[in-house]
């Protein structure tokens, strides 16, 4: 039986948690804020992350122009428990990670790197 799309992206989400164990959770998003593939626990709402990473991601996108910075590439907002980290997929999705106070946070972008090129290959 074949894998679908959004099987083999969940697949590549759960190997960039495996390899990163400081990834607790994550997601693929379209800027539109709907859910495309998701790692997430039980206990966290896949819609809410889903339109609070669109959102975050056109809010983002907005400053880097009007700032005059270039392409977004990279949003990361630091919490007292922990990092929750938004890579650009490509140019209609974003790549949503929640990472642990103590990650080690080139790891973790290094890692979120390498599995925005591979998800991004299932959203052509």
């Amino acid at each position: 039986m074949a894998i679908s799309k959004a099987e083999e992206m969940v697949k590549r989400l759960r190997e960039m948690q495996a390899a990163t164990p400081e990834i607790e959770a994550s997601a693929v998003v379209s800027v539109d804020g709907l859910t495309i593939a998701s790692a997430l626990p039980r206990d966290i709402e896949e819609d809410r992350v889903s339109a609070m990473s669109a959102a975050m991601l056109s809010l983002g996108d907005r400053i880097a122009s009007e700032l005059n910075r270039g392409t977004l590439d990279q949003v990361y907002i630091h919490g007292e428990d922990g990092y929750v980290i938004l890579s650009a997929v490509g140019d209609e999705a974003v790549l949503t990670a929640l990472a642990k106070e103590k990650a080690k946070l080139g790891l973790v972008f290094l890692e979120m790197r390498r599995a925005a090129e591979d998800l991004s290959q299932f959203l052509e």
